[in-house]
C-alpha cells in the first residue's frame, strides 16, 4: 500500500466574505443559507454577493454546426452576428465587468428560428438576419435595456 500522505491534495483558498465577518450568512427552513450584504470589488462597479452579477448582461450566440448539412445557426450568418456583436459592444464601450458579456454557445435548441441569440438575465430570444439587426440588438437591449419587439424569437420555434 502507498502512503495516503503522499497522495493527498491541498487546497487553499481566500476568505470567503461570511469567514470573514464581512457578511452575515443566514440559514432558512425553506433553503439553503444566504450571504447578507455585498462586498466591493475595487471600485468596478461590481459587488461579490450571493445573488450578485458579474455582468449586467449576457448574450450568447448559438454557433452550432451539424454534420452533413443538417439546418442549423452556422448555416444562416451566426458567426458573423457574433462578431459583429462583439466588436459593437467593445466600440460602445460596453463590455468588461459589470457590464456586458458577449459569448459563444453551442446548439441553443432553437434551430427553426435561427440563426438566434439570447439575452440574459431577462431570457430574451432574438432572430437576427443582418448587421442592422445586431446594432439594434446593441444600442436599445445590452446599451438601454430596451426589447427588440421585432426581432423577438417567436415562443412556439424550437428544434
Amino acid at each position: 500500500m502507498s502512503d495516503n500522505k503522499a497522495n493527498q491534495l491541498s487546497i487553499t483558498h481566500a476568505p470567503l466574505p461570511h469567514e470573514t465577518g464581512l457578511a452575515q450568512v443566514s440559514g432558512t427552513e425553506e433553503g439553503p443559507p444566504r450571504t447578507e450584504g455585498a462586498v466591493s470589488l475595487g471600485g468596478s462597479g461590481v459587488s461579490r454577493s450571493g445573488g450578485g452579477q458579474y455582468y449586467e448582461r449576457h448574450i450568447f450566440f448559438c454557433l452550432n454546426e451539424r454534420p452533413g448539412g443538417e439546418d442549423c445557426c452556422a448555416l444562416h450568418g451566426a458567426k458573423a452576428g457574433f462578431d459583429r456583436c462583439k466588436s459593437q459592444v467593445k466600440a460602445a464601450g460596453l463590455s468588461g465587468p459589470g457590464k456586458v458579456r458577449v459569448n459563444k454557445a453551442g446548439c441553443l435548441d432553437r434551430c427553426a428560428a435561427g440563426p438566434v441569440a439570447v439575452v440574459y438575465p431577462e431570457g430574451t430570444w432574438y432572430t437576427f438576419i443582418d448587421n442592422e439587426d445586431i446594432d439594434e440588438i446593441v444600442e436599445s437591449h445590452l446599451k438601454n435595456g430596451q426589447i427588440v419587439e421585432r426581432l423577438l424569437t417567436p415562443p412556439e420555434l424550437g428544434r
